[in-house]
């Protein structure tokens, strides 16, 4: 059975103009013509085109082609070879690759310039979720907040995060155990804590009032991926995030700067415009 040009081209997924050129340098000559001196492919023609297609696809010139389809036998075995060598070099270098875009995506999207080593010696359980990192860029890029929470990030050293994490880890025991002894989530107690993390927000970070305060801690309460930076899985209890976010709101109302902002448990809140995430992708420190 014989075949035009353009049906061969439709269905080896070539052009035209590339059957053209094969046929013009020898490659694959077409073994028929039509009556009308067109060009007609053989199922010979064709299963020389897959062999030829096939090396192009490996990466060979068309020249290293050409000598390989003349003589099959002589050296296209060591060829081979060395072409899946040369791709196995190509595949490592490309994955080293990915790793940097990977370390560049997760440095601008969490401001956290610490090698992967860095990150888990000093971070130990606490991850950060880059899809989590990404909604916060993505929402709060244009937020002045959020750009100078990312920038002291950016600026913390390695015995800086050493510090902050240490001290989130602290802050993380003393709520653990007022939460585990049962203290009332809007009690003195749980209350010093909400104070203790709206400060250290503030330390580390960017300024972080009240109002702004209680949007962060709406967030812990209603995304896991929030709260898993500030309490890892291996240390949570049902109700804890919950309990958090009471005490942020108990604290806030008492610190009499919200001008009746906050609504009753369970309400929505308006956001202030640019402010609710500023901590998301830096939210492990604390």
């Amino acid at each position: 059975m014989s075949y035009t040009v353009g049906q061969v081209a439709g269905f080896a997924g070539v052009t035209v103009r590339a059957l053209h050129h094969y046929d013009r340098t020898g490659l694959l000559t077409p073994s028929e013509r039509s009556t009308g001196g067109y060009r007609l492919y053989t199922d010979a023609d064709l299963a020389r085109l897959q062999q030829l297609l096939f090396y192009r696809e490996l990466g060979f010139t068309l020249d290293e082609t050409a000598e390989i389809l003349a003589d099959p036998g002589a050296g296209a075995l060591d060829r081979l070879r060395a072409r899946r060598r040369a791709l196995r070099e190509r595949i490592g270098e490309l994955e080293r690759l990915v790793e940097v875009a990977d370390r560049a995506i997760e440095v601008q999207r969490t401001g956290v310039r610490l090698s992967p080593g860095e990150r888990f010696e000093v971070f130990g359980e606490i991850t950060f979720d880059l899809s989590y990192a990404t909604e916060a860029e993505l929402k709060w890029q244009d937020s002045a907040g959020h750009r100078a929470a990312m920038r002291s990030a950016a600026e913390h050293s390695k015995e800086d995060w050493a510090r902050l994490m240490a001290e989130a880890a602290d802050w993380r025991g003393e709520l653990l155990a007022a939460f585990d002894a049962g203290e009332a989530a809007e009690g003195e107690r749980a209350r010093e804590l909400a104070e203790a993390h709206r400060l250290h927000i503030a330390r580390w970070f960017t300024d972080c009032p009240p109002d702004m305060h209680v949007r962060i801690a709406d967030d812990f309460a209603a995304d896991p991926r929030a709260f898993a930076l500030v309490v890892p899985s291996s240390q949570q209890r049902p109700g804890l995030a919950d309990y958090l976010r009471t005490a942020v709101r108990a604290n806030a109302r008492a610190s009499g700067d919200l001008h009746g902002q906050l609504e009753e448990e369970g309400d929505s809140h308006p956001e202030p415009e640019g402010e609710r995430r500023v901590e998301r992708g830096v939210r492990g420190s604390r």
